[in-house]
């Protein structure tokens, strides 16, 4: 009999823990989640004037409510315009926020050399990644028909 009430003593204590730990309002919340940028195929060549479309999806790891996204982008090489959408040309090494997870951006060559472009995406919990694009100068002329 007294086997029985240890037993029950050590059942209740462990059931009264288990009850004190799970009203504890300290609660492990995820706020960070690593995520990528995707985009479909851009072509490699660029005429001066030409215009390419890139088509970027957001994907994420995990998902977290408050999550924001930024971007910004840099041109180590050659010379263009980037926007995105039907927005004004964006501005070199400027932040901006991402408030969509499809999105395109648009590139139009303004150099007959080499370009290369970087764009950077944040998120607030301190996760990055980065796209690279590189073009090269399309030089052939159209034929005449």
């Amino acid at each position: 009999m007294k086997m029985k009430k240890c037993a029950s003593y050590i059942i209740f204590t462990l059931l009264l823990a288990a009850i004190a730990c799970a009203c504890s309002d300290r609660f492990d919340i995820r706020r960070d989640y690593e995520f990528e940028v995707t985009h479909l195929p851009v072509p490699k060549k660029l005429k001066v004037g030409e215009t390419v479309e890139i088509r970027c999806q957001l994907e994420r790891s995990g998902y977290y409510t408050n999550t924001a996204y930024r971007f910004r982008y840099f041109q180590p090489d050659g010379q263009g315009e980037l926007q995105m959408n039907d927005s004004e040309p964006l501005l070199p090494n400027d932040y901006y926020d991402l408030t969509k997870e499809s999105f395109n951006f648009y590139y139009t060559s303004k150099s007959d050399e080499q370009q290369t472009i970087d764009i950077y995406f944040f998120d607030n919990g301190g996760n990055s990644f980065v796209l690279s694009f590189t073009f090269n100068s399309d030089n052939t002329e159209e034929e005449e028909l």
